[in-house]
């Protein structure tokens, strides 16, 4: 009884795992026509030219409103963020932790995969909740360069009161959390294969 709830709700998590992971694939292609929209645009301003545009592309508006047709901004985007320092950064920073979180959550499809097969004690889910670890080190690593390097660029404090400063504890202490959570499966593996060898 208790084992069918925990692959029910293992099911309902690899779902929206699934979903997640698929936003964010979709979020890693958009990330250069965002940053080269940063500051132009307002959030309300900026989600309306994103609809305006997906409707085009899929043709439920006949022309676009004033700007670029939506694929033209798109590719044009890729070169534009390259001309700036700051949106060179920022568009590396968020491709580094973009990538970083699809891993992340990619290994944890994989431990629920284990979860509804019935057999989550086995090596492979301490190996992705290492490279789970690892991913969040990275992010943790990129947040602190990024912070440095906003030190530098702006030649004051204020970088210290962004996410940035918040993401370098953060993601740490999430990586620490992985690295045991690893330890614990890798040694309920080995013992599970002990008992198995016994039996």
């Amino acid at each position: 009884m208790e084992q069918a709830s925990v692959q029910r709700l293992a099911r309902v998590l690899r779902v929206l795992v699934i979903i997640t992971f698929v936003c964010n694939l979709i979020a890693l292609l958009m990330i250069p026509m965002l940053v080269s929209m940063y500051g132009e645009l307002s959030v309300g301003e900026m989600i309306d030219w994103g609809m305006d545009g997906l409707s085009y592309l899929f043709e439920m508006e006949s022309t676009p409103r004033d700007y670029f047709p939506f694929t033209m901004m798109f590719f044009y985007a890729w070169i534009v963020v390259w001309t700036d320092e700051f949106m060179g950064v920022l568009t590396i920073f968020l491709w580094v932790c973009g990538v970083c979180t699809a891993t992340i959550l990619w290994q944890g499809k994989r431990v629920l995969g284990t979860i509804l097969k019935g057999n989550p004690f086995v090596l492979d889910n301490a190996k992705s909740l290492k490279r789970a670890a690892v991913c969040c080190f990275v992010i943790s690593g990129a947040a602190l360069a990024r912070l440095i390097w906003g030190f530098i660029y702006y030649q004051s404090i204020a970088p210290l009161f962004t996410y940035n400063a918040l993401f370098v504890p953060i993601f740490l202490m999430g990586g620490l959390l992985f690295m045991v959570m690893s330890a614990l499966f890798r040694q309920a593996a080995e013992l599970k294969a002990e008992n198995d060898l016994t039996i």
